[in-house]
């Protein structure tokens, strides 16, 4: 059996998050039909996005956008891949996230019925859980996800912002019932690593750690990588690259990335992006602009070689010890 691998567009996953909040109706289409005319597939969404960002304080918008988008678009549904989470939109706006949707069976059951009703589809391609609920048992969450597959809902299933561990134990429960377990992981992942114990974001495992990295290549799972180019600090001197990198790794890693985007003739992002899929991961893009997208599907065709990218990987990251 032959196994046909994605081209460099299809790789990318186009993130929805701020469609219909920051990002107007009129640029989501534009952007939308510029990646599938690229021949992009993936589209990521959430029925919390963008709640931070709405007047209501409650989310939906990017997926009623996207299913104007579909409605617009006679046809478009059945070439694009889509993925949508649950689990994180807020029930009492002025209290998240103690106060959110969660895992639990019935609230998963009742998140991606209004999911597709908001997309107007039957089905998604990819199902997640958002973020972690420790108010329910994971076991309980990997039934209801998997019963989404059984159901036909769901095509596949991943976590998103998961410890490692709790990964595991939904994934041997999972298999030692004959259902279908967790597959993918979506966390936050760029060339930069981190100092170790620090937030890089609103979760506490958000980022794809060292731990998760293992359990992904031992298990085979696929890997979607979220805010890869730190929001365009590696490319725009407007935005600082966070201080959570501030450390003497990533000197080192910024002067080989330097090197390696030299002799592409690319930039930094670019170079990072190229990276990132030549490790097998999907990197997700979030921007705004058609430029942007237009040098996320150039960078996924960069003659990146194997040894550039060992270069690249290679770079020490550990602080010298004390």
């Amino acid at each position: 059996m032959t196994t046909t691998q994605p081209t460099p567009a299809e790789r990318l996953v186009l993130g929805a998050m701020m469609f219909g909040t920051t990002v107007d109706e009129t640029t989501a289409f534009d952007l939308l039909d510029r990646f599938v005319d690229a021949g992009g597939r993936w589209i990521d969404t959430a029925d919390c996005y963008a709640f931070w960002a709405s007047e209501s304080g409650y989310g939906g918008q990017s997926e009623e956008v996207l299913g104007r988008w579909f409605a617009a678009r006679p046809g478009v549904r059945d070439r694009v891949l889509l993925s949508t989470k649950f689990g994180a939109e807020p029930r009492d706006a002025a209290h998240w996230p103690a106060s959110r949707t969660g895992l639990a069976h019935a609230a998963i059951r009742e998140q991606i019925t209004g999911s597709l009703r908001r997309l107007g589809t039957d089905h998604v391609d990819l199902a997640w859980a958002h973020m972690e609920d420790r108010s329910v048992p994971v076991e309980e969450t990997a039934d209801a996800c998997a019963a989404l597959v059984s159901d036909g809902v769901a095509a596949r299933i991943g976590t998103s912002n998961h410890p490692a561990w709790r990964v595991e134990r939904a994934r041997r429960h999972a298999v030692g019932q004959g259902r279908e377990p967790f597959s993918v992981v979506q966390h936050a992942y760029s060339y930069l690593q981190p100092r170790p114990g620090t937030l890089t974001g609103n979760h506490r495992f958000g980022w794809l750690d060292d731990e998760l990295v293992d359990l992904v290549a031992v298990e085979h799972l696929d890997v979607w990588a979220y805010t890869p180019l730190l929001s365009g600090a590696y490319d725009n001197p407007a935005k600082p690259i966070p201080e959570v990198f501030d450390h003497p790794g990533t000197t080192r890693r910024l002067g080989v990335l330097d090197d390696v985007a030299a002799e592409l003739d690319a930039s930094r992002g670019q170079v990072v992006l190229a990276w990132l899929a030549s490790r097998g991961i999907h990197p997700m893009l979030g921007g705004s602009k058609p430029a942007q997208l237009d040098a996320a599907i150039a960078a996924l065709s960069l003659p990146l070689t194997e040894a550039q990218a060992t270069r690249l990987t290679s770079v020490d990251v550990t602080p010298p010890a004390a």
